[in-house]
């Protein structure tokens, strides 16, 4: 016995979850909901927004029935997560993405070790982290609190995404990225252990992370980590 058959239209930001086409016909089973039909055609609830139906909008919960035509619409920009503060945890591949987003001040945890799938999204319920990812499989699990793919391969592309998308307030300079912790002034005499002894010459404005105790300063990398706090103040401040 088949169910009844709906039609769905993807739009374009969604067609790369669908690679049989962004318009498609599916036979449902009749006690599904709508929602569960979008994810079993490959697309995240992560990255869906509003359902339409024959030109009203529909609830997630819906339940199809014969004849529907379905538009798939992507989340809208900027995108407002219930709850407060906003907090992000990025999965093992996006260390760079993790560091510059506690560049520009952004509360961003990291796993720098493969945890496993499982781990990843109760840690991003218990601490109702958004969890960040280019693993669709990943953002498909039940136990996520929140999460969003990651749609670039490119550091720079992703962290303008994910600030487009989410609008994170800025503090530059105020994370430590290595470890998320937040810095503090320092003295030279306070970290004298980790400097050399040219930049203890060339150096006397410091900061210290109040949780790992790493060091910063203006050394050689620093006008390259200006541009990307200056782009980023530029757009979304």
């Amino acid at each position: 016995m088949t169910g009844p058959e709906i039609h769905l239209d993807f739009a374009p930001r969604l067609a790369l979850f669908v690679p049989r086409g962004p318009r498609r016909t599916l036979v449902t089973d009749g006690v599904s909901s709508l929602g569960h039909v979008v994810e079993s055609a490959g697309v995240p609830l992560t990255e869906v927004g509003a359902l339409w139906v024959d030109g009203r909008e529909v609830p997630r919960a819906y339940v199809p029935v014969a004849g529907d035509r379905v538009e798939v619409r992507p989340v809208t920009r900027p995108q407002s997560v219930p709850g407060a503060p906003l907090r992000f945890l990025l999965d093992v591949h996006l260390g760079t993405l993790a560091r510059r987003l506690r560049l520009l001040g952004v509360d961003a945890a990291y796993e720098s070790t493969d945890i496993g799938d499982p781990a990843l999204a109760s840690r991003s319920a218990s601490e109702r982290r958004v969890l960040l990812s280019r693993d669709r499989g990943l953002l498909h699990r039940r136990e996520l609190w929140a999460g969003a793919f990651v749609y670039s391969i490119r550091p720079e592309e992703q962290l303008r995404d994910v600030l487009d998308r989410f609008r994170p307030t800025l503090r530059p300079w105020t994370r430590c990225t290595a470890c998320n912790g937040m810095l503090k002034e320092a003295t030279k005499e306070e970290v004298a252990t980790q400097l050399e002894g040219g930049t203890e010459k060339s150096y006397d404005v410091f900061a210290q992370c109040q949780d790992c105790g790493r060091a910063y300063w203006k050394g050689a990398h620093h006008e390259q980590l200006e541009a990307i706090v200056e782009n980023a103040l530029a757009e979304f401040a």
